[in-house]
């Protein structure tokens, strides 16, 4: 038999770098980074290796650490000296990731994000107001359009502190329009949007929730955030999101939901976001420390897949590692 159709041709290394169709560089990374009023020392993150909460007076260490490496955007989440029903630090003026922001803004070039959210702000640790009822067993709920006020509160206060952009992650109906509203109504027109538009009531969350003490005091999430079952309920949902007015349309997490990743790529015209979340990660060093795989390898492959997906940006805990290599 005659072969004339032989794609390892173009795999010898003269030409694979050529003909490579995805490929991976820092500015397509943003690094999480965890700002704690708790502490005046750096504090390790045991079930996210390599990484600390970092008190106020260091962030912007912390954050030219990560810029020396290429990286040039990161995410800030903060874990407050205090918290109330209502998570009211998320949004003072004086608060942790207000603070952190005002200072990295005026001593780095960094793209600060902040997170908008209340679940580490709160003492029950839901993403909004809880309403308790009794009247025959005891239950609760999430108040959404209450959640909504508190919400564009907290982004305008983080605009104000210096953020560039805001990424409300609350999963609550009508969140990015009003998030939109309360920043142009406060003269922050040029502040973006990134919207955690298909972010999934997941098993992958569980070292974030340690890093940031925001686990659920009670209950879960599954009344607000996605079911992992669901595909085509994302496409509905980014759909809203860029309606009201978002920049970009993320999906969390990552791995797991490559699928619903190529879905909104190819749905909708705004970059889309993955966040390679702390589950993902942990899963991957926990390996690689039993021998089973080679930390560098995987790190690199998994990004990798998620870009080729279809995510321009990607939240990860890797940012630093993987872009000192590329």
């Amino acid at each position: 038999m005659h072969l004339t159709d032989r794609p390892r041709r173009l795999r010898t290394d003269g030409v694979r770098p050529l003909v490579s169709e995805t490929s991976l560089s820092a500015s397509d990374l943003i690094a999480p980074v965890f700002v704690d009023a708790t502490t005046d020392e750096r504090v390790p993150i045991e079930s996210i290796p390599g990484h600390e909460r970092v008190p106020v007076d260091e962030a912007v260490a912390r954050v030219k650490e990560i810029r020396e490496t290429g990286v040039e955007a990161v995410i800030l989440f903060g874990i407050p000296e205090s918290k109330d029903p209502e998570g009211s630090r998320a949004y003072a003026a004086d608060g942790v990731v207000q603070e952190a922001t005002r200072r990295i803004t005026a001593e780095t070039d960094a793209y600060v994000i902040g997170d908008v959210c209340l679940c580490e702000y709160t003492d029950h640790g839901h993403c909004g107001v809880v309403e308790e009822s009794a009247e025959t067993a005891p239950t609760w709920t999430v108040k959404n359009d209450e959640t909504l006020d508190l919400l564009g509160r907290t982004a305008v206060s983080q605009a104000e502190a210096g953020a560039d952009m805001v990424a409300p992650s609350a999963m609550t109906d009508g969140q990015v329009g009003t998030i939109r509203e309360a920043l142009d109504d406060a003269g922050h027109e040029d502040v973006a949007i990134m919207a955690y538009s298909a972010k999934y009531e997941s098993a992958f969350y569980g070292p974030f929730r340690d890093a940031a003490d925001g686990a659920p005091a009670f209950g879960d999430r599954r009344h607000y955030q996605m079911d992992p079952a669901n595909r085509r309920e994302a496409i509905r949902e980014a759909e809203l999101d860029a309606d009201q007015g978002a920049d970009v349309l993320m999906v969390k997490p990552a791995l797991p939901y490559l699928d619903v990743v190529s879905d909104l790529r190819r749905e909708f015209d705004q970059p889309i976001a993955a966040y390679n979340v702390s589950g993902e990660y942990a899963m991957l060093h926990a390996a690689a420390d039993n021998g089973w795989l080679d930390l560098e390898a995987v790190a690199h492959e998994s990004l990798l897949s998620i870009k080729r997906a279809g995510a321009d940006l990607i939240l990860t805990y890797f940012a630093e590692d993987v872009a000192e290599r590329i």
